[in-house]
């Protein structure tokens, strides 16, 4: 259910039909018998010896299950068997479980019954959501008070994503856990509990992987000062001033504007003589005043170096590197202009 339950969901039908030796077409590979070995927990046998998994997938908005139909077992699911909505929940609890999410839910109990009707013994249900955001804890919790009103003798686990201390997604984050744990104590049987900070813990500390995102490696260049000739002698170059051309979207070496993005991490490195307080102070400034252009999840996320040699021909400048979702204009300009000349066939022989 969800954003977040939908991607934990999508992985872990990688990883079982991996374990199964099921490949992404549903088709059975696997060199052991033992693979075959209760694989009807988890799977229906359709026509051609096909296994479909027994998941619904359900969202309020369809972007999430584009991207599962789009991933590498996308085409392992059941088509009938993604439900969704198109406004979204926009991290609201109640739109989750009193308004979008009511409207959707009954075509998701009908999706729900088709599978327990088609089970010989069914055992229960699993569902994997996260607890911060709208539909996940919203309607997640709505379908499993739905769910135990029909099937009140079965067992109800769930796999749920807690709001973690410092990695927040949303400001109302509380909010709709606080609500979502209510519904839980009452209507679940298992509650599994996860959350990011202590997975990215894990990550970091005890697997060693300082770099979690190995892909996201393309950075924005930016230099200060940057003025005309005629105007250099009426500009005083300060400490403030370079900190605030570096980071202004006219000094950035591409055509994308940070403001329309969140830094993940950047780096400053200043040159000539100043002081190293006052470089500090300035770029604690920034990072306050502007911390919503900056995600939460990763603590001081910004550096400052100082040399105190500065380029020929300046008494101060700084240059600036820094990794930003803005990049996606600039892989969005490319894609349209390479579809727009692709559909037309362009140069193609």
């Amino acid at each position: 259910a969800g954003q977040c339950g939908n991607q934990i969901g999508a992985k872990f039908w990688e990883v079982i039909s991996d374990e199964h030796g099921v490949d992404p077409t549903g088709t059975y590979h696997g060199d052991s018998d033992l693979q075959l070995e209760r694989i009807n927990v988890y799977y229906n046998e359709a026509t051609g010896g096909r296994y479909v998994p027994r998941a619904i997938l359900m969202d309020l908005e369809p972007g999430t299950m584009d991207s599962v139909r789009a991933g590498p077992f996308g085409q392992l699911f059941r088509p009938d068997n993604f439900v969704f909505g198109q406004t979204g929940a926009g991290n609201n609890w109640a739109k989750g479980h009193y308004t979008e999410g009511a409207e959707l839910i009954d075509s998701v109990l009908d999706v729900v019954r088709k599978e327990a009707e088609s089970s010989d013994c069914l055992q229960g249900f699993q569902m994997t959501h996260s607890m911060g955001g709208g539909t996940g804890s919203g309607m997640g919790t709505l379908l499993i008070s739905k769910i135990r009103e029909e099937y009140p003798d079965r067992i109800m686990s769930t796999y749920s994503v807690i709001p973690s201390p410092k990695v927040s997604d949303t400001v109302v984050e509380p909010y709709n856990a606080t609500l979502s744990v209510h519904q839980l104590v009452e209507n679940a049987d298992q509650c599994f509990t996860l959350d990011n900070e202590a997975l990215y813990d894990i990550c970091f500390r005890t697997l060693k992987l300082t770099t979690p995102f190995p892909r996201l490696h393309f950075f924005m260049i930016g230099f200060a000062p940057l003025t005309s000739r005629g105007s250099q002698q009426y500009c005083a170059l300060t400490v403030p001033e370079l900190t605030q051309q570096q980071f202004d979207a006219k000094n950035m070496m591409r055509a994308a504007d940070p403001r329309h993005g969140r830094y993940l991490t950047c780096a400053c490195m200043f040159r000539g003589r100043m002081s190293t307080k006052e470089v500090d102070e300035q770029m604690l400034n920034v990072v306050n005043k502007n911390s919503s252009y900056f995600v939460e999840w990763i603590p001081n996320n910004v550096k400052a170096s100082i040399c105190d040699i500065p380029p020929k021909g300046l008494k101060m400048a700084t240059t600036f590197v820094g990794n930003t979702t803005a990049i996606q204009e600039v892989w969005k300009r490319v894609s349209e202009q390479f579809t727009a000349m692709f559909r037309r066939k362009a140069f193609l022989h």
